[in-house]
C-alpha cells in the first residue's frame, strides 16, 4: 500500500512561512503528476497546486506568487514553499500522486489520504 506522509506545518503569523514536505512511497514516482491539496474548516478540499512531470507548475490564483511547489525524484518527495502566509491559508495540507487531464488533477484512486499537516497562520 502506497503510503502518502506530510509534514512540516505549524502555527505561524501573517506574513510569515512555512515549508511542506511529503513523502510518497511506492514506484515510478518520476512517472506521476503530483498535487498539494487543503481543507479548511467547514469547507471542501482543494487542490493548491500541482507539478506535472516535466516540472511544470499550476497554482490556484489564491496561492499564485506566494507559493511554490517543487519535487525530488530521487527521494520520491513533494515541496510545497509557502510565503507571504494569510489566515485564510489556514488548513490541512495533503498531498497527492496522479495524472494531469485537461488541467485538471486527477489522484490515483487507489492511494488512500494521508494524515495531512495542520497550517494555522494566527497572530
Amino acid at each position: 500500500q502506497v503510503q502518502l506522509v506530510e509534514s512540516g506545518g505549524g502555527l505561524v503569523q501573517p506574513g510569515g512561512s512555512l515549508r511542506l514536505s511529503c513523502r510518497i512511497s511506492g514506484a515510478f514516482f518520476r512517472t506521476y503528476a503530483l498535487a498539494w491539496y487543503r481543507q479548511a474548516p467547514g469547507k471542501q478540499r482543494e487542490v493548491v497546486a500541482t507539478i506535472t512531470v516535466d516540472g511544470s507548475e499550476n497554482y490556484t490564483d489564491s496561492v499564485k506568487g506566494r507559493f511554490t511547489i517543487s519535487r525530488d525524484n530521487a527521494k520520491n518527495m513533494v515541496y510545497l514553499q509557502m510565503n507571504s502566509l494569510k489566515p485564510e491559508d489556514t488548513a490541512v495540507y495533503y498531498c497527492r500522486r496522479g495524472l494531469l487531464a485537461g488541467g485538471t488533477f486527477h489522484p490515483t484512486s487507489t492511494d488512500y489520504w494521508g494524515q495531512g499537516t495542520q497550517v494555522t497562520v494566527s497572530s
